[in-house]
């Protein structure tokens, strides 16, 4: 039969083999979370707040567990990793404390005698879901689905099946139904006939650009509805009246967060050529002092890449640059040291049609980019086939939000880097894909927006 197998990326050791289910158990498992899905949608709120309440309390009881289950399988350090359990927990609270709110009847007033849209549950949502946020990613998807009474199968990366198992044994400690959250695995060539699957109504996707492709193609052929949230190269615009400590310290840490492999992460710094000097003498000085090692110990800033190949790839695109005519100002440098490491990196002096200009850098690597003006500034982060995240570092809260409105992207924050809430919608544009997650927007893309008329 053939396995899987989670590697530790700071050792290179093996961790575990995982069993992949086969095509029938697949279809099985399929059936099973629809046929779930026909009583459970038919549960209360209340029913379903109380087992999402307990699932938060496992999340809280196991954190500890959890958090050392994903570093070792995707490197993130530890202290991360536990505030990624943390915020697990919150987004279960909060889905179990508003659904009556978020999905409550919507009175219009017409001819009718009563009218009202409502929202109902759809079935099966199919989740592929990306390892750099092992637990987060699926929960973010999860919970809201649950609640609104759809049932979820799971197709998560291969390297991290030991957190993916975890979750599937957590909603069923909760006392979730069998067949409410179901983990799959599966290789990803299979992934078309689980899309074409007669019982799986909707396809949510957290990955890469030719990934969202492949999988918009198919759901699109099957009449399917999708939500995409893809790659980034989030631009942030560095003015000339910012406190250069303060906004150094966003860079490096939105740079250096999660190892530097975040869709959201900083990762093009737009300066004004009047403090460009400045912020990256001072960002290469800290970007420096961050210590890499193992991300076991407490007082690591960062640690491995998740994989060798992707810390090659990451590699290939710094020495690119440099061919380009990029300036390297720090880092570029496979360490000789086992595990997939890679110094903090900076890149300077960039133009667009230079590799780290235009394309995603997942991993530890920043591009500095000097503009002349705010005019230019601005031109200069829209100029990006990617629109997720952006942001403006500004002593002027005013003039910041002035410039956020003018940016190509799904969110734009003001002196803080780009983070997900569950209160507030979360998704991109362009390249980065459509649809939204969280909130009251992100919860009604998987309902029937249903309009009733009483004459």
């Amino acid at each position: 039969m053939k396995t899987t197998t989670s590697i530790n990326p700071a050792t290179e050791e093996e961790i575990a083999n995982y069993t992949r289910i086969s095509e029938k158990t697949t279809k099985d498992k399929v059936a099973k979370a629809n046929e779930t899905y026909k009583t459970w949608k038919k549960t209360s709120f209340d029913e379903r707040s109380k087992l999402m309440h307990k699932l938060a309390t496992i999340f809280d009881n196991n954190k500890e567990k959890y958090a050392q289950l994903m570093t070792e399988e995707m490197g993130k350090v530890i202290d991360q990793s536990r505030k990624e359990i943390e915020k697990c927990a919150l987004i279960c609270r909060y889905y179990a404390d508003n659904i009556a709110d978020l999905l409550a009847d919507k009175i219009v007033k017409t001819e009718a005698s009563k009218s009202y849209v409502t929202f109902q549950p759809l079935g099966v949502t199919l989740a592929i879901m990306p390892w750099n946020f092992p637990f987060y990613q699926v929960i973010r998807f999860a919970a809201p689905a649950v609640m609104t009474g759809n049932t979820g199968v799971l197709k998560h990366a291969s390297n991290v099946q030991g957190c993916a198992f975890a979750l599937e044994e957590a909603f069923a400690e909760a006392g979730f139904p069998e067949g409410v959250f179901t983990n799959l695995n599966v290789s990803s060539d299979v992934i078309k006939p689980i899309i074409e699957d007669k019982n799986i109504v909707a396809v949510t996707l957290t990955g890469s650009e030719p990934a969202g492709r492949s999988v918009a193609k198919i759901a699109g052929e099957n009449l399917k509805k999708t939500v995409l949230e893809l790659g980034g190269s989030d631009a942030y615009i560095i003015l000339e009246d910012v406190d250069l400590e303060k906004a150094t310290d966003l860079a490096t840490f939105g740079r250096l967060q999660n190892n530097g492999q975040t869709c959201i992460a900083a990762k093009r710094f737009i300066v004004l050529e009047e403090v460009y000097d400045d912020f990256l003498k001072l960002f290469a000085k800290k970007m420096k002092a961050a210590k890499m090692g193992a991300p076991t110990e407490e007082d690591v800033y960062y640690g491995p890449m998740a994989r060798t190949d992707l810390r090659n790839e990451i590699h290939e695109q710094v020495e690119k640059t440099i061919e380009q005519g990029g300036k390297l100002i720090l880092g570029g440098k496979i360490p000789d040291r086992k595990g997939a490491y890679y110094p903090a990196t900076i890149l300077a002096d960039l133009k667009p049609g230079m590799t780290a200009f235009d394309e995603e850098l997942f991993g530890p690597v920043a591009s500095v980019i000097k503009a002349k003006d705010e005019e230019e500034a601005i031109e200069l982060a829209n100029n990006s086939t990617f629109g997720l995240g952006s942001g403006v570092i500004t002593s002027n809260s005013k003039r910041g939000e002035n410039i956020a409105l003018q940016l190509e992207a799904g969110n734009s924050f003001v002196n803080k880097l780009v983070s997900s809430d569950p209160r507030l919608p979360f998704g991109g544009i362009k390249n980065s894909g459509y649809g939204r997650e969280l909130s009251s927007y992100g919860i009604k893309e998987f309902v029937n927006t249903k309009s009733i008329w009483i004459d």
